[in-house]
């Protein structure tokens, strides 16, 4: 007997699959199409356990749909701009280009190790030229049609490095690189109008059935649709005014106060040249860079300072002072609110706080409410008082007419608000898209010619951490005016990297395509993506930017689906002494460890059978170890020569056809339906342990066809081992062709109805699951399949099991200690 060497059989394996193109999608048409896709990864250079899992889950499901007959489209590309390699290169002193291709290079060779099925012809790289071209590109579709705009927005600029901070590279008010004191500045730069798709977008989501509840609920909450009013309150003294949004039109006549955010583009305009200027920018600086949470927590200490300008009540005409707050954010509704201390409950802590007079305007039926007498907000519905012609009228019947009076007065009206806001696409750094815009003196903005694209990043910049390395770059700033003639500077932006990953999986269906971003015949025979598979930190930004992506290009004419992904699988995170994975606590089990130790298949079938998908994975080294031993005893079961009996012993023959198809429709099952790849290892396991104990009482032949089932079976999961066993074992059970290319078992349905029963669970009395098993299962293997069951585990959590009583093919119900 041969000893299993997984290094040895895997490296054969890929370079026989590659040599042969295996794993190449045609578009051909007498197949039925299946687009599977993972989320594609940054290059950071290194493999992690969460990518494992990812890649290994996705191909493991294409090996099993190329099985069953489908046409398979299973590509891979990378992520590949952005700050962290920006970051490198300052730090490294090498260029972003060379070492995000060499961080690509290192993963193409760590994803092949796993033995993953991707057609790499098909691959897409964002970083590079053919790719980030078609970016610019359909920008400028975008440009044409009006759904890109530049305008002013608040931004963290450190002043040191005299560069724009994303949020999460502020750490405690200062600059994550240099330590400086952060400011709130506002800048010029460019929106995609993603707004004007909100209804679209919400309303989509209700179609979106094989996506998670809890994302689609996410997504309908970032996009936050509220009907209300606005009202419009002029500033005292002043040529501007205040849009306010709110839902409670009712408590108009309560405002004692304006609130505004931070962040708000015309505070800066407010108080410049004003005495208080300076101390405002001092709080503004520290409040608007704190965690959006933090600041909007009903907990947390309300915070505010004096803007020294008063606002015009559009009804009464009283002034109304207009303060800055912590708690007021940008993202709702106009990034200003009218505060009705009597009436919310925020604004009442944030009045008292300060001073602030309070008046109640709605009223309990048939109550009074005395504003020195409260201790909370009266937060309900109610009558109206002390609130001129609408005095006396119920809340309900009051919103509209106040509304109405409003749009009389050109004073607002009714209207819908999201929280969804425009697509800030503006990064002031080196490694994105250069957005394709030229500035002229003459001209003004001006569009770069489709025939001038791509707009490339220029060599001959200085990455030194201070400003935008473009601008150091004269070649690339100084250019001429496409209209005129004349001397012109280029947009120095680049693009948010959202805008790359947001129609990736459309170029991959004609990745070479040159005329177009993409062949719209191919887009049409592909997408929708079948099954989509990524982390649920994605479920907002990256999944509502695509869903975005495809109607924008659907109303250029260039697609004509609605949404770009079919069926959605959100895997948990890998977790490690409780925690998940990552540098800072230690706890990070390297991919490449366990390969070299145990083999790429070891760490494949860990992956799959330590936790459903959707559920995190708690690491566990002896997990893999047992892993590791259960493929070798299949390798022995395979390889071991024995003797066999001229005529297989006909009870076990039977025994033996009906755990084999027991095991091909429950593997099918949880693979087909459920995803539960775990379940459906165990399975398998179950196969294997039945076949120890029949061995050497089946004949040959029939002994063969169990074992060419059985490593059929394993193949999606082990498909190295499982190649080598298809073309070694005895005689050989294969027929010359790889595994990869064999159909899938079938198992036969009759034989399944004869030899299964649905048996109901009980805990403590109460219907809790149903689970289906062997007519000839006994009490103690029911009761196993029962303690595996999802439901019945929840159910049972914490609770000590005193007795089980088992009715058979009937009934099995679990008794707890109260």
């Amino acid at each position: 007997m041969k000893k299993y060497n997984p290094h040895e059989i895997e490296l054969k394996w890929q370079r026989v699959w590659e040599e042969k193109e295996t794993f190449h999608t045609s578009d051909n048409e007498r197949f039925k199409k299946f687009y599977l896709l993972e989320m594609f990864p940054y290059p950071s250079g290194r493999l992690h356990m969460g990518h494992v899992r990812n890649y290994v889950i996705g191909d493991t499901y294409a090996r099993f749909l190329r099985m069953n007959g489908y046409n398979v489209l299973y590509p891979m590309g990378y992520d590949a701009l952005g700050l962290p390699a920006e970051n490198a290169a300052i730090k490294n002193k090498v260029h972003p280009r060379e070492w995000t291709e060499a961080s690509i290079a290192n993963m193409v060779v760590q994803q092949k190790r796993l033995g993953l099925s991707y057609d790499w012809t098909r691959l897409v790289v964002t970083s590079r030229e053919e790719y980030y071209r078609w970016n610019q590109w359909i920008f400028l579709k975008f440009y044409e049609r009006g759904m890109v705009e530049r305008r002013e927005a608040a931004i963290n600029w450190c002043p040191s490095c005299e560069t724009v901070l994303a949020n999460e590279q502020v750490v405690q008010g200062k600059c994550w690189r240099c330590g400086t004191e952060v400011e709130i500045k506002t800048l010029k730069q460019w929106f995609v109008k993603i707004t004007d798709y909100a209804d679209e977008l919400l309303e989509g989501l209700d179609k979106l059935n094989g996506w998670p509840e809890r994302v689609r609920l996410m997504q309908k909450n970032w996009i936050g649709r509220n009907e209300g009013v606005i009202a419009k309150f002029n500033i005292e003294g002043r040529p501007e005014h205040i849009d306010i949004f709110t839902t409670r039109a009712d408590t108009l006549f309560g405002v004692t106060f304006l609130s505004i955010a931070p962040e708000h583009p015309l505070l800066h305009r407010l108080i410049k040249g004003t005495p208080q200027e300076t101390e405002i920018k001092k709080f503004v600086n520290r409040v608007a860079i704190q965690n959006r949470r933090t600041r909007t927590d009903t907990e947390k200490t309300k915070e505010g300072i004096f803007t020294g300008f008063y606002a015009i009540h559009p009804f009464t005409g009283d002034k109304v002072p207009i303060w800055v707050a912590n708690f007021v954010l940008m993202e709702y509704g106009t990034g200003a609110i009218m505060a009705v201390p009597a009436h919310d409950q925020r604004d009442f802590e944030f009045a008292k706080k300060y001073d602030i007079p309070i008046k109640p305007v709605i009223l309990p039926p048939g109550k009074t409410i005395r504003a020195n007498e409260m201790k909370e907000a009266y937060v309900e519905d109610g009558v109206l008082a002390d609130s001129g012609q609408f005095s006396g009228l119920d809340s309900a019947t009051a919103r509209p007419r106040i509304a109405e009076n409003l749009n009389k007065l050109n004073l607002g009206g009714p209207s819908v608000q999201y929280k969804l806001r425009d697509w800030l696409i503006s990064r002031q750094r080196y490694w994105g898209t250069p957005i394709p815009v030229i500035y002229c003196e003459h001209c003004g903005e001006v569009p770069v010619p489709e025939k001038d694209l791509p707009v490339r990043l220029p060599d001959d910049v200085t990455f030194t951490g201070r400003g935008n390395p473009l601008k150091t770059s004269p070649t690339f700033v100084h250019c001429t005016c496409p209209k005129c003639g004349g001397t012109a500077t280029r947009e120095t932006d680049t693009m948010d990297t959202f805008f790359d990953s947001s129609w990736y999986f459309i170029r991959y269906t004609s990745p070479h395509e040159e005329a177009l971003p993409f062949d719209s015949r191919k887009v049409k025979k592909w997408l929708p993506v079948d099954q989509y598979i990524g982390g649920i930190e994605h479920a907002v930004m990256h999944l509502l930017y695509s869903r975005f992506f495809i109607r924008a290009l659907r109303d250029i004419s260039l697609i004509e689906i609605d949404e770009p992904f079919k069926n959605l699988l959100c895997q948990g995170m890998v977790i490690k002494d409780g925690f998940k994975m990552s540098k800072s606590r230690g706890n990070i089990v390297e991919p490449d460890e366990i390969i070299k130790k145990y083999g790429a298949d070891t760490a494949r079938l860990f992956i799959l059978f330590a936790s459903p998908p959707e559920k995190d994975l708690e690491w566990s080294d002896e997990g893999v170890e047992g892993c590791w031993r259960f493929l070798n005893r299949v390798w022995r079961l395979c390889t071991t020569a024995q003797s066999y009996p001229e005529k297989s012993d006909e009870r076990e023959s039977i025994r033996l056809k009906r755990a084999v198809n027991s095991t091909i429709y429950e593997v099918t099952h949880d693979i087909r339906e459920e995803f539960h790849f775990n379940t459906a290892i165990a399975r398998i396991m179950e196969l294997v342990n039945e076949l120890y104990i029949i061995r050497g009482k089946i004949a040959k032949m029939e002994w063969h066809g169990t074992l060419k089932t059985l490593v059929l079976l394993l193949s999606p999961f082990a498909p190295h081992i499982a190649e080598e066993l298809w073309h070694s074992i005895g005689e050989g059970i294969g027929r010359g062709q790889l595994i990869a290319s064999e159909s899938w078992p079938e198992y036969n349905e009759k034989l399944l109805q004869d030899e299964q029963v649905d048996v109901v669970v009980q805990i403590n009395g109460r219907l809790r699951s149903r689970i289906r098993v062997l007519c000839s299962a006994g009490q103690d293997e029911v009761l196993q399949i029962a303690m595996s069951d999802d439901v019945v585990k929840k159910h049972l959590s914490g609770l000590d099991v005193i007795r089980k009583v088992y009715v058979p093919g009937r009934l099995l119900n679990i008794v707890t200690r109260h």
